[in-house]
């Protein structure tokens, strides 16, 4: 007995191989964070987000993007081109080479950076411009000459932020169009010819020097004013010192004085020997003083007669000192009787 395959049965067989043909090129499963443009018969007709998808074969077919990318290897950058279906919508890193740019005084310099972008506008992206990371690419390069360009070198080190927030400022507008979003902009590397370098550690030793001198001479100003600030205190509390102990001893003379008179009598001709017997005493104070700046000490006349007077005044009364003590000694004992009588 012959086994026969009926007609039916292969027919059958076809339109599963056929179904499972389609279904396996129409499922499309696209991955988190990536979107696929879609056309139909050539014409856009949507965009598959995450998830599962199916389109249909034949008739339905995904639209490549062209993607440039760089790929460093030592100093050198090597490009490589590539066309993808799959668009991410992260952020993307662009490192594009360096750049030779000319700055306002005429300095060469090279430059390279990086560049962050995202695609927001799958769509835009795709038909707006034929190399979407081409073009950015080349707007990146021709704004950072643009820019770098109207700064000064010295400019162009001290506010690296504000070329890049300007270098963004400038290519945010035309990136729109093309569905991408700049996120920042960032000059990695300036370098400049070996000449410049020289010239440019020469200036910045002779600044470090310069800092280093103004930074000495305001430590030795700050110094000499604490010095000179202390040495005038110290003066103005020797003064003070000085004026205290004058008017002490002006003091004490003067109490020395009315003890004096008031134990010999207060008439004017006691008042003219005690003040005479009181210079007489500054005169003999003063004299070894005077006679070691020089072999002769010339003494005035009333000076000498002052002198003779003093030795008069202990004779006849003797030192004021003395009759100070006296009186002291008499008040006390007049005083001590009084006591006793009125014990008495």
């Amino acid at each position: 007995m012959e086994n026969v395959v009926s007609p039916g049965l292969v027919i059958s067989l076809i339109f599963v191989v056929i179904g499972i043909f389609i279904i396996a090129k129409g499922l499309v499963i696209v991955r988190q964070s990536e979107v696929m443009v879609i056309e139909r018969l050539g014409s856009f007709n949507r965009i598959l987000e995450s998830g599962v998808n199916i389109i249909i074969p034949f008739i339905e077919r995904p639209r490549a993007i062209t993607m440039t990318r760089y790929v460093r290897i030592g100093d050198e950058y090597h490009p490589s081109s590539s066309f993808e279906t799959r668009i991410d919508r992260r952020e993307t890193v662009m490192d594009f080479p360096g750049q030779p740019v000319v700055t306002t005084d005429n300095v060469t310099v090279n430059i390279n950076g990086a560049l962050y972008y995202q695609i927001i506008d799958p769509r835009r992206a795709v038909y707006e411009v034929a190399n979407m990371s081409q073009a950015v690419e080349v707007l990146a390069k021709t704004t950072l000459r643009s820019v770098v360009g109207k700064m000064e070198l010295d400019k162009l080190f001290e506010s690296r932020s504000e070329v890049n927030n300007a270098i963004q400022a400038e290519m945010e507008e035309a990136a729109s169009k093309w569905g991408v979003k700049l996120t920042r902009v960032e000059v990695q590397d300036i370098s400049m010819p070996e000449e410049v370098e020289e010239a440019m550690r020469l200036q910045m030793a002779a600044e470090r020097k310069r800092r280093a001198t103004v930074t000495e001479a305001e430590g030795e100003k700050s110094a000499a004013i604490a010095m000179a600030q202390g040495q005038r205190e110290s003066a103005i509390l020797n003064a003070q010192g000085d004026k205290e102990s004058a008017i002490l001893r002006a003091q004490g003379e003067q109490e020395s004085i009315r003890l004096v008179l008031s134990a010999m009598g207060d008439t004017e001709e006691n008042k003219q020997t005690v003040i005479g017997y009181l210079l007489g005493q500054s005169y003999i104070k003063v004299l070894p003083n005077m006679a070691k700046e020089g072999e002769r000490v010339f003494v005035p006349y009333e000076s000498s007669a002052l002198l003779g007077s003093m030795g008069m005044f202990r004779e006849l009364a003797g030192s004021p000192e003395d009759i100070v003590r006296q009186s002291v000694k008499q008040d006390g004992l007049r005083g001590g009787m009084v006591a006793s009588a009125g014990n008495s």
